[in-house]
Order: structure tokens, then C-alpha cells, then sequence
């Protein structure tokens, strides 16, 4: 049976390109939330397999620590051409200053030994799973994908972690070259498009009501 979010709601992420994204998306439903980082909680270890199980390791803990539902994500690159590198070994890549644009010099140094210069081997999706977790351990949980190219160099300002070097399929801009309401704005404002976005879809019609 699934749960409604209702009341408070914890944002149990520390990343505020995340938490951005996170609070458009949620403002329509009028939901009062908070993050982990303005609540000083600390960081739990990711110690998951893949993108869901380690998003329900960041919404459990923030669940426990404040007793209020919890909400996280846990996204990255997956890169066809590297095995499906980075992963949800995505944000690490960055290093401890979250330094992207080494981490996308990284990828593209690795594309270019295994000689992946033409779009067609140059093929990546991005992936956000999505946990909300009660303090009675109820999860609801949801995953999405977006397909694309990866381009170089990268392309735009916008948005954050690889999304300059991240070519959405059927459009001609990256995600660092579009707004934050075309990338993952829910129709009819936005196009949904964001891996993010889709997910959030998947989960607002389970958990969420319009105000």
C-alpha cells in the first residue's frame, strides 16, 4: 500500500545542485521541507550495490535521525563505452572538492584510449533513483533514466555535475545549456526531461498530492 507524504519532509542530501532540484520539484505540493545539511546530520557511508539501494541508505538514516519522513536520491552517469563507469561511483569521481570538470576531463581522456570518438560509442544515460523513508521503516521507492551522447567539450553553465558534456537524446542543447525549468520542470512549464524529473514523476503519483 502506498504512503502519502504529508507535513514536514527531510531532503537528505548534502549537494545543493541536488536540493535545488529537489525544492522546485516539490513546491507545487506544498510540501515544507528541510535538508540533511541545514539540519547538520552527517553523511552516511554509501555502501549500496546500485543507485536505489544506496538512495534508501541516505533516506533511512535521515528518517531515523529526525523521526520525520526522508527523502533522497542517488544519481549518476553511466557511460556505455566505460563498462558503465562512473556510476554510482559518479560524485566520488569528482573527488573531495567535487571537482566535475576533472572528473568530465577524466571520462573524456578514458573515451578517447578506447577510442570512442564518434557519437555512436559515445552513448550514456544518467539515472536518479528516488527513496522516501518513514521512521516505521515504510519506503516507497522509484527509478528513471534519461538516454543521450556525451559531447566535448562540454557545453553551458547551467545545472551541475556532467551535465555540460550530457546531449539528452532528440535535442541539440546539453543539459548545462538549458534552463533549470526546461531541464526538469514538470509539464506544462517544463518538459520532464531530467532522469531526476522522471523519476519525481513516478513518485508524485504514488506519494503526492497538488495543493
Amino acid at each position: 500500500m502506498h504512503r502519502r507524504i504529508t507535513g514536514k519532509l527531510v531532503i537528505a542530501t548534502h549537494n545543493p545542485g541536488k536540493l535545488a532540484e529537489m525544492k522546485e520539484l516539490l513546491a507545487p505540493y506544498g510540501i515544507d521541507a528541510v535538508s540533511a545539511g541545514e539540519l547538520g546530520l552527517p553523511e552516511p557511508d554509501e555502501t549500496g550495490t546500485d543507485f536505489r539501494s544506496n538512495a534508501a541508505i541516505k533516506a533511512i538514516a535521515a528518517a531515523q535521525a529526525t523521526k520525520l519522513p526522508s527523502f533522497a536520491d542517488d544519481s549518476g552517469i553511466v557511460v556505455d563505452a566505460l563498462d558503465g563507469a562512473p556510476g554510482i561511483y559518479s560524485a566520488r569521481w569528482a573527488g573531495p572538492n567535487k571537482d566535475f570538470a576533472a572528473a568530465m576531463a577524466q571520462i573524456e581522456r578514458l573515451l578517447q584510449e578506447r577510442g570512442a570518438t564518434t557519437p555512436a560509442k559515445r552513448k550514456a544515460h544518467f539515472v536518479s533513483a528516488l527513496c522516501v523513508a518513514w521512521p516505521d521503516d515504510h519506503l516507497e521507492e522509484v527509478e528513471a533514466r534519461v538516454d543521450g551522447t556525451l559531447v566535448w567539450p562540454p557545453r553551458g553553465t547551467a545545472g551541475f555535475g556532467y551535465d555540460p558534456m550530457f546531449l539528452p537524446d532528440g535535442h541539440s542543447r546539453t543539459f548545462g545549456e538549458m534552463e533549470s525549468i526546461e531541464k526538469h520542470g514538470l509539464p506544462p512549464l517544463g518538459l520532464g526531461l531530467s532522469h531526476r524529473a522522471r523519476a519525481f514523476v513516478k513518485l508524485a503519483e504514488i506519494c503526492l498530492e497538488p495543493r
